[in-house]
C-alpha cells in the first residue's frame, strides 16, 4: 500500500463485516520484510497503553517495530491525540488503523492528524471489484438486487444462507454499532426509521414527516440519520437547483449502501416478479454502485437529484470537473425522454438512461 509510510497514519473505515480486518491482514502479509506489531483496540492492556498520552510508554510499546497496526481502533480513548504524539515523537513508525464509524473514529483521528494521515472507506463488495463480463453480471443481477453484496452474502451457497447472514448483520453488528454510539438504547426506533427510509428510496424525504410518524422531535430524527450515515448504512444527497425558480431542492433523498441490508430491514427477500418495489431496488443498487466505483477510482464528484414543481425529474446528477451528467434508472423497457429543460438550462450537460442492458458501463 503506497500510502503507508513511516510518520504517517492510514485509516480504513467502513461498516462491520465488509472485510476491513481481512484487508488489513492481507496488507500485513505483503509486508513480510517489515517488523509489524498488530494489536486490537478491544484489548484492555492495549487500550490502556495507547490512551496513556505518555511518550515514554508509547515509545517502549512500539520499540523495534517499523509499523503499528490497530484493529477496531475506535475502542481506544483519545486515540487521535495519542497517534499524533506517536508519529510526532517517533518519526520512523508508520500506523494503520481500522474501525467502523461507531465512535466517529474518522473525526477522532482526522482532526489531530491533519497533514499526517490519509483515510480510506471500505464498503461491501462493489460491482467494479468483481471483474465480471456482461453475461456473468447479468446472471447474478437479480440476486444482488435482493441480497446485496456483503462479502459473506456473495460467498453464501444458497438463499437460506444468504438470509441468515443478512439477519445476523441486521440484528447483531448493524444495531450494535449504532446503539454503542452515545450509549443509545432504542433499537426498535432505529429499525422503524430505516423501514420508513427503505420505502422512500427515490423520493424526497421530509424530516418533519418522519418525526411525526415516529412521534419524536425533528432533532432526534436528524441525530439518528447522522449516525446511520456515519456507520455506513445509508447515504443521502440534496436536490440540484441553480437557475430555475421551479426547481425543488429542500428535502434530501436517502439510499442504502447495500440492497441486502435494505431488504433485511423490511424483511422482504421475495423474488423480483412478486415484488412491487423493483424500481426502488434498481435505483438504489445503481446509485450505490456508482458512488462506490467513483470512490475507489478516486473520481471527485458531487451528487444531486433534479426535480421541478411540474414533475420533471432526474434520479441522479453527477457534477465532476465542472460538467453535469444526468442519469435516470429504469428496470423495464419503457422509453424515457431526455428532459430538454434541464439540458437547455445547463449547457454541456448530458443525460443517459441506465437499464439492465447498459448498467455495467455505468457501475464498472
Amino acid at each position: 500500500m503506497a500510502a503507508l509510510k513511516p510518520g504517517k497514519v492510514i485509516g480504513l473505515f467502513g461498516a462491520r463485516r465488509t472485510g476491513k480486518t481481512v484487508l488489513m491482514e492481507e496488507i500485513i502479509h505483503e509486508m513480510n520484510d517489515k517488523k509489524i506489531l498488530l494489536v486490537h483496540g478491544e484489548n484492555l492492556d492495549v487500550s490502556e497503553i495507547l490512551s496513556s498520552q505518555r511518550t515514554a510508554v508509547l515509545k517502549k510499546f512500539v520499540s523495534g517495530y517499523d509499523f503499528l497496526f490497530i484493529d477496531e481502533a475506535q475502542k481506544i480513548p483519545n486515540i487521535g491525540a495519542n497517534l499524533k504524539l506517536l508519529v510526532d515523537t517517533i518519526g520512523n513508525i508508520g500506523v494503520f488503523v481500522t474501525g467502523s464509524s461507531t465512535f466517529d473514529l474518522h473525526r477522532k483521528i482526522g482532526e489531530p492528524l491533519t497533514g499526517r494521515g490519509t483515510n480510506f472507506n471500505l464498503f461491501s463488495f462493489a460491482q467494479v471489484e468483481l471483474q465480471e463480463n456482461f453475461l456473468q453480471a447479468k446472471e447474478h443481477l437479480e440476486d444482488r438486487l435482493i441480497f446485496g453484496l456483503y462479502p459473506q452474502v456473495v460467498l453464501a451457497e444458497n438463499k437460506e444462507e444468504k438470509i441468515d447472514v443478512l439477519e445476523s448483520i441486521k440484528n447483531g453488528y448493524l444495531l450494535k454499532d449504532i446503539l454503542e454510539l452515545d450509549n443509545l438504547k432504542d433499537s426498535l426506533f432505529i429499525i422503524n426509521l430505516l423501514r420508513l427510509l427503505a420505502f422512500q428510496i427515490g423520493n424526497d424525504v421530509s424530516i418533519t414527516e418522519l418525526a411525526g410518524t415516529l412521534r419524536v422531535n425533528r432533532k432526534t430524527v436528524e441525530r439518528y440519520l447522522e449516525l446511520l450515515q456515519k456507520c455506513f448504512i445509508i447515504f443521502s444527497y440534496q436536490g440540484f437547483s441553480r437557475n430555475l425558480r421551479k426547481e425543488i431542492s429542500k428535502s434530501p433523498r436517502f439510499y442504502f449502501w447495500d440492497n441486502g441490508i435494505r431488504n433485511a430491514v423490511i424483511a422482504n427477500y421475495n423474488i423480483l416478479p412478486s415484488r412491487d418495489d423493483v424500481g426502488r431496488l434498481w435505483e438504489n443498487y445503481c446509485v450505490a454502485e456508482r458512488l462506490k466505483m467513483n470512490h475507489y477510482s478516486g473520481k471527485m464528484a458531487n451528487y444531486y437529484f433534479w426535480r421541478t414543481y411540474d414533475q420533471k425529474e432526474i434520479d441522479l446528477i453527477e457534477e465532476s470537473n465542472g460538467l453535469l451528467s444526468g442519469f435516470e434508472f429504469k428496470w423495464g423497457t419503457k422509453k424515457t425522454k431526455a428532459p430538454e429543460e434541464f439540458l437547455s438550462t445547463y449547457e454541456n450537460s448530458t443525460f443517459n438512461v441506465i437499464t439492465p442492458d447498459n448498467y455495467l458501463e455505468f457501475t464498472a
